[in-house]
């Protein structure tokens, strides 16, 4: 979620174009007040989008787009709150529903409603009366299999939580660590979710007593520790099972050669959680004018439209299209967990303290 998705490592590999810097410089480049030209996203490390795209964004809006990554979501957000009063640039993108309520009530953006916030599907809308972030994409995260793996092994992939924890899945799992991971993060929730507040960390110790291995981030997890991944396989990574998102197998799909006509992971649907990714104006912007542009740009039908295979998550705007291989390869789940984003903000940070004292020591 941020979707999140979540495959830029290989996308960047096979030369999708990613703008980046080391930070803002001054003259004209800078994200500085006075006619600054340049406006500056702030993103977690998985943003992507196709050159025309942002051609046509310059062309149209007249500035030049600058972009940051910053590492996992849940890094990116931590950092862009302690650098609030001169932050790095003017939008920052990637805080999700996991961690939205921290952004917020930390004075992290000013409100601005974008052109176009009229178009993004209902269920995606929130903090309607000050429009402070703006919906760009959701997706799913959930545990991916290696199909090849478990024909291998003869053993059935696991459907659901409850079978994440049951002997014959022993050692398999590998999740992010929800303290710095939005994935990772995600997962826990989903947890919390589906077991509630009295039960999610008797869970916990049962995957922990079934040999659960936690990594720091969803790149590490995925393309060096998962089996099913093209990382993972030259990586001879021995985890079949890892915390991705359900429009990972996709990715393993597009970026095949050869490709295989059908993904060689799959989803275990009854483990997913649904995360939304925002962006926001920040407070302090330098160029909030730029900001502003930059926010119509991100729901604009072309970026909505050119997200999913870029960024592997799926668009919020109504009409914005669906790649084929999205709805053969990595439909959004069913029947996700999901958690309002109230009990999101009163619980996260003492439930992810637990986790790490239960989990990690």
């Amino acid at each position: 979620m941020g979707i999140t998705k979540k495959v830029t490592v290989l996308a960047v590999g096979l030369g999708l174009v990613t703008l980046s810097a080391c930070g803002s410089s001054g003259g004209d480049d800078a994200s500085g007040g006075g006619g600054s030209r340049t406006v500056t996203l702030v993103s977690h490390n998985s943003w992507a989008v196709s050159k025309d795209v942002v051609a046509a964004f310059e062309k149209q809006s007249g500035y030049k787009l600058k972009v940051l990554e910053d590492g996992d979501a849940g890094q990116a957000v931590n950092k862009a709150i302690l650098t609030k009063d001169n932050p790095q640039g003017d939008v920052f993108f990637g805080v999700d529903n996991t961690l939205l309520s921290r952004a917020l009530d930390n004075g992290l953006f000013q409100p601005y409603e974008a052109e176009g916030s009229d178009k993004v599907l209902p269920e995606y809308r929130v903090d309607q009366d000050k429009h402070r972030v703006t919906p760009v994409d959701t997706g799913d995260v959930c545990v991916n299999y290696d199909k090849a793996w478990f024909d291998e092994h003869d053993l059935t992939p696991p459907k659901t939580l409850d079978d994440l924890v049951e002997p014959a899945y022993k050692d398999l799992l590998v999740v992010e660590n929800a303290a710095t991971s939005s994935p990772g993060l995600g997962f826990l929730l989903g947890t919390a979710a589906e077991y509630g507040d009295d039960g999610w960390e008797d869970y916990w110790k049962k995957l922990k007593a079934n040999g659960v291995k936690v990594v720091d981030g969803w790149e590490q997890a995925y393309n060096e520790e998962f089996s099913g991944s093209a990382g993972g396989k030259k990586a001879k990574a021995d985890r079949p099972l890892v915390v991705s998102y359900a429009s990972s197998p996709p990715a393993e799909v597009i970026y095949a050669d050869p490709k295989p006509e059908t993904a060689p992971t799959g989803v275990a649907e009854g483990t997913c959680f649904r995360q939304v990714e925002y962006a926001g104006l920040l407070s302090n912007a330098r160029n909030p004018e730029g900001g502003k542009a930059l926010l119509d740009f991100l729901i604009g039908k072309p970026f909505q439209d050119d997200m999913p295979l870029n960024m592997f998550v799926y668009p919020v705007r109504e009409g914005a299209r669906v790649p084929e291989e999205f709805v053969k390869s990595g439909p959004q789940a069913k029947d996700p967990q999901t958690m309002d984003p109230a009990k999101i903000a009163a619980h996260r940070d003492q439930w992810v303290k637990s986790w790490t004292s239960l989990v990690l020591k």
